[in-house]
């Protein structure tokens, strides 16, 4: 039988196709557990989805806008040191050195190893103090954290930036410190 060349490159095209085709296992994907996102198909919803979505809707602590940070500034030259209180989206000026807070943060207190940190900008102004058009650089910005210093440093001749508080709460920690202190829950 003689066949033109494409009309055979069809056929082995064609055949090898019927071929793989029976060759494909089937996997089945692994269904989880518990926390399914979807309801199942009977329209019931299970006690664990319930638990799931429920968490969802709960406060996951102090709203960035009603959090405040304590940062600690250090001018080289005269050895004075400041702490300044900010909100995030707050920025003050001390002297030629303006100090950003964008959000502070810190581990829930259930966590093992607490840390505090908070995303800092440094601008210093690079003319002269008088001079109306003075302009400013900015020589830092990331986060800063309290018990890891080095991580990430404030690297300037004459000022030192570092975090020292970020005042939030989660919610229940209230009632968990105050059980901690009396564990018998009596007035002292």
């Amino acid at each position: 039988m003689n066949m033109p060349v494409a009309g055979r490159t069809a056929l082995v095209a064609a055949c090898a196709a019927v071929a793989l085709t029976g060759c494909e296992r089937q996997v089945a994907a692994p269904q989880p557990e518990r926390f399914e996102l979807d309801a199942p198909a009977t329209g019931t919803i299970t006690a664990d989805q319930d638990a799931f979505e429920a968490t969802l809707d709960l406060p996951q602590g102090t709203p960035m806008a009603e959090r405040v940070a304590t940062i600690g500034l250090l001018n080289k030259r005269n050895s004075i040191t400041q702490d300044l209180e900010l909100r995030p989206g707050e920025e003050r000026r001390i002297e030629d050195v303006i100090i950003r807070l964008e959000a502070c943060e810190r581990t829930a207190p259930w966590e093992d190893q607490p840390e505090t940190g908070a995303f800092v900008q440094v601008l210093v102004q690079t003319a002269q103090r008088n001079d109306p058009d003075a302009r400013y650089a900015k020589v830092f910005s990331g986060w800063l954290f309290k018990s890891s210093p080095s991580l990430n440093v404030v690297e300037h001749p004459i000022y030192d930036v570092w975090v020292k508080e970020c005042a939030m709460s989660y919610p229940g920690e209230e009632a968990r410190s105050s059980t901690d202190e009396n564990p018998t829950g009596n007035a002292v």
